[in-house]
C-alpha cells in the first residue's frame, strides 16, 4: 500500500510514500493529508473467511491485505494489546438495545475510550519504526478529551518516543483531566490551553507545517509526528472495529452476510466514520453511514445542505464535549475520494480564506450518496439516556447523539450499528442528571449515584484517579504552545 496526498504535490515532497513514511510525518503538500493510491476490493469473501476470527486474527489479516510495510512481528506485538481489554476473548462487544438497534462499545480498552482501539496498537507499531531507524520522534496530540489520555498510555516510557499533548483547560470531563495531568512518565509532558479544541488542532497542524518548528527539533535530532486522525496510523485500526460489528451481528443470527446495515458514528473530527467509509469502499455491505453530532453540527449542516460553514461560529460547550469541533480535519479525505485532489485543494483553500465552502449539487448528491446525519442537543441526549437506563442499558452522551439519528435517519429497511466511544465513567455528572434530577456533581458523587442506582462498581482505573497526585501542571495562552513545547524538550 502507497500513499498519495489530498491536495496534490508541491515538488518537496515524495510523489508517493509508505504506510511508515504516512505515519511519521503525517501533513502532506499545501497543508494537505494522505490517503491510500488504492484500496483492495475485499469482497464477501473475506467476510466469510473471518466468521469465526478472534478480532486479532481479523485485524492481522486485514492489514497484512492492505500491504502496510510493517514486519509481522511489530504487528503481532501491536494486536497483543487488545488482550489487555476487559474480555481478551471479544474486546468490541456488540450489544442488542433495540429490535433494529445494536451498539458496539469501543470503550473497553485502557482509558475507557474508543481512542484505545487504535492508539493503543499504534503506539507499538510508531516507537518501533523509530527504533529500527534510530530517530527520536515528537509525538504531538490535540486532544477534546480522549486522544490525549489514550495517546499518553500508549506511549509512556516508550523508546525514542516523547508526546506533548494539548488540552482546552476546563473543556473536557474531570475524568479525562484527571487521566493527563496524574501521567508522570518522564517523556510526556501535558499542556493545558485557553481555547478550545480547534484551538489545540489548529495549533497541531500549524506546528507539523513548520519548518521553523521542524529546524529547531532538527537541532535536537528529533522528527515530528502527530497521534491525532490526521495521521493515518490512527485511521488503518478504526477500519477493523466496523468490520468485526458487522461479523458479529451475522454471528448472532441477526442479519444474514451480505445483508447491508447502517452505521451510526458520533462524530467530531470524523475519523470513525472514515474508518467506516473505507471499510464501505473495501466491500462492507453499508447501506449509509449516519453522522451523529451535537449542537455543534457543522457536519449535519454540510450532509444536509452541501455548505461548510463556519462563519460567525464557534465552539459551543455541551454535554457530549469530545465532539464540540468545528473543524473536522477528515472531511478532507472523504472530499479527495468523492471529488479528487484539484477540487480538494480548492474547497479547503475556501475555508481557509473565508471560513466556508459550499459543494455543487451533484457533489452534494454524490456526498449524500454516502451519508445522512442529524444532531442531537444536550436535553434530548439525556432523554435518550434515561430512557436506555430504563431498558437496561447504560451508555454516555456521545453515545446518545447517535439515538436520535437513528430515529430520523435510519429510514431503510436495515439494521443500525451505533457506536458508543466512551464508558460511562466519562462524563458521569451529565449521566447521573439523566438519571437522578441531580445538578452540579462533582464526578465522584456522580460515579457513586450512578453506581448505586445501577448496582455497579465504580471501575478501579477510574476510581484511582482521584487520589492520584497532579504530575503536569502546566496551563498556558495558546499562543505560547511552540515556546512551551521546546521548554519541555
Amino acid at each position: 500500500m502507497t500513499f498519495i496526498e489530498t491536495r496534490g504535490n508541491d515538488g518537496q515532497h515524495p510523489q508517493e510514500v509508505t504506510f511508515s513514511q504516512a505515519i511519521l510525518s503525517p501533513i502532506a503538500s499545501f497543508g494537505g493529508l494522505y490517503v491510500p493510491k488504492a484500496l483492495p476490493d475485499l469482497g464477501e469473501a473475506f467476510l466469510t473467511k473471518h466468521l469465526g476470527s478472534h478480532y486479532k486474527e481479523l485485524a492481522f489479516d486485514l492489514l497484512t491485505t492492505l500491504g502496510i510495510d510493517i514486519d509481522e512481528a511489530v504487528i503481532n506485538e501491536a494486536l497483543a494489546l487488545y488482550d489487555h481489554f476487559d474480555d481478551p476473548s471479544n474486546p468490541v462487544p456488540v450489544v442488542k438495545v433495540r429490535d433494529d438497534l445494536y451498539v458496539s462499545e469501543l470503550y473497553h480498552g485502557p482509558t475507557r475510550a474508543f481512542k484505545d482501539m487504535a492508539l493503543q496498537p499504534f503506539g507499538i507499531v510508531l516507537s518501533s519504526i523509530a527504533q529500527k531507524r534510530e530517530e527520536n520522534y515528537l509525538i504531538l496530540a490535540a486532544t477534546s478529551g480522549d486522544t490525549g489520555p489514550a495517546a499518553l498510555e500508549t506511549f509512556k516510557n516508550r523508546a525514542n518516543v516523547r508526546v506533548a499533548c494539548l488540552y482546552p483547560d476546563g473543556g473536557t470531563s474531570d475524568v479525562q483531566r484527571l487521566q493527563m495531568v496524574t501521567e508522570d512518565a518522564p517523556n510526556l509532558k501535558v499542556i493545558g490551553i485557553k481555547g478550545d479544541f480547534d484551538d489545540a488542532q489548529s495549533a497541531l497542524k500549524r506546528l507539523l507545517g513548520s519548518d521553523t518548528f521542524k529546524a529547531k527539533l532538527k537541532e535536537k535530532s528529533i522528527s515530528l509526528s502527530a497521534a491525532n486522525s490526521v495521521n493515518f496510523g490512527r485511521i488503518i485500526f478504526q477500519i477493523i472495529y466496523h468490520i468485526h460489528s458487522y461479523l458479529e451481528l451475522v454471528r448472532q443470527n441477526v442479519i444474514s452476510m451480505g445483508e447491508k446495515v447502517y452505521l451510526d458514528v458520533p462524530s467530531g473530527n470524523f475519523g470513525n466514520a472514515l474508518g467506516g467509509y473505507y471499510a464501505m469502499k473495501m466491500g462492507l455491505p453499508v447501506a449509509k453511514i449516519l453522522i451523529a453530532s451535537n449542537e455543534n453540527n457543522v457536519l449535519t449542516r454540510l450532509i444536509n445542505e452541501g455548505r461548510y460553514d463556519l462563519r460567525g461560529q464557534h465552539v459551543i460547550p455541551t454535554t457530549s464535549p469530545a465532539m464540540d469541533i468545528l473543524i473536522s480535519s477528515n472531511v478532507e479525505r472523504v472530499l479527495y475520494d468523492l471529488f479528487g485532489t484539484e477540487r480538494t485543494k480548492e474547497l479547503m483553500a475556501e475555508l481557509d480564506r473565508d471560513r466556508v465552502y459550499a459543494l455543487t449539487a451533484d457533489e452534494h448528491a454524490a456526498l449524500q450518496a454516502h451519508f445522512a446525519a442529524d444532531y442531537c442537543d444536550g436535553v434530548q441526549g439525556k432523554a435518550y439516556i434515561k430512557e436506555a437506563f430504563a431498558g437496561g442499558y447504560l451508555m454516555d452522551p456521545h453515545t446518545a447523539t447517535c439515538f436520535k439519528a437513528y430515529e430520523s435517519r435510519a429510514t431503510g429497511d436495515y439494521k443500525t450499528i451505533a457506536y458508543s466511544t466512551a464508558e460511562w465513567t466519562k462524563f458521569s455528572p451529565t449521566i447521573a442528571n439523566a438519571l437522578t434530577g441531580e445538578k452540579d456533581a462533582h464526578d465522584i458523587e456522580a460515579l457513586e449515584s450512578i453506581a448505586k442506582a445501577a448496582k455497579i462498581e465504580i471501575p478501579a482505573m477510574i476510581k484511582g484517579l482521584f487520589g492520584k497526585a497532579i504530575a503536569q501542571q502546566t496551563v498556558i495562552e495558546k499562543e505560547v504552545i511552540e515556546e512551551e513545547i521546546l521548554k519541555f524538550l
